[in-house]
């Protein structure tokens, strides 16, 4: 038997689907929401629902937007000759605290990983061969997660873009393999972009 009232047993379950939130966490995320004022609650509430309704994908580079373009696609000031693909967009939040980094990015939403049945057409695989056709593309940042399926989607990449003349480079050491970008400081992350290497 649930001793939890109806309206707090379906918080704490949906609490739980968040990734990392186990049932004791969700639990004391529930009892947050319960002690806090409604007024707080409702802000909660109101911020999730907003995220929802208004944030989507850039139309260019696949990062969140508020906008048919992201913030960093618009911006004028950045290097257009360069760009940087990244896994998902929190990747590129890691990325921009470095400061060393001023090109653009494209969001491949995945990775390459046969063995979870996710191939090249299940990623933005096929808009960022469009980009380089389309735009004055340099060169492409390969900034992948440095794991398996992140090397198997670097090298994919790599093998896509010998057509061109687009100079095709990797983000080299200072991210440790296995890891993720996300987890990654500032310092390592400026060092991986100083030592990148062509693939």
């Amino acid at each position: 038997m649930n001793s939890y009232a109806g309206p707090i047993a379906r918080l704490i379950n949906e609490f739980s689907k968040l990734p990392g939130i186990g049932k004791k966490t969700a639990e004391r995320l529930a009892y947050y929401i319960i002690e806090i004022d409604k007024e707080e609650a409702m802000k909660l509430s109101a911020a999730i629902k907003e995220t929802k309704e208004k944030i989507n994908f850039c139309e260019k580079c696949f990062n969140l937007s508020e906008n048919k373009l992201c913030e960093i696609c618009q911006d004028q000031k950045r290097e257009r000759d360069v760009i940087c693909v990244v896994e998902r967009p929190k990747d590129i939040h890691s990325i921009e605290r470095t400061k060393e980094y001023n090109g653009l990015f494209h969001v491949l939403h995945g990775h390459i990983s046969p063995m979870d049945g996710i191939g090249p057409d299940d990623i933005r695989l096929k808009e960022l061969i469009q980009r380089v056709r389309d735009e004055a593309v340099e060169e492409i940042i390969v900034a992948t997660n440095p794991n398996v399926e992140g090397e198997a989607t670097s090298m994919y990449i790599s093998k896509l873009l010998k057509f061109s003349d687009v100079k095709v480079t990797r983000l080299a050491h200072g991210i440790p393999i296995g890891g993720n970008l996300e987890y990654a400081d500032e310092m390592t992350l400026s060092k991986a972009f100083e030592g990148r290497v062509e693939i």
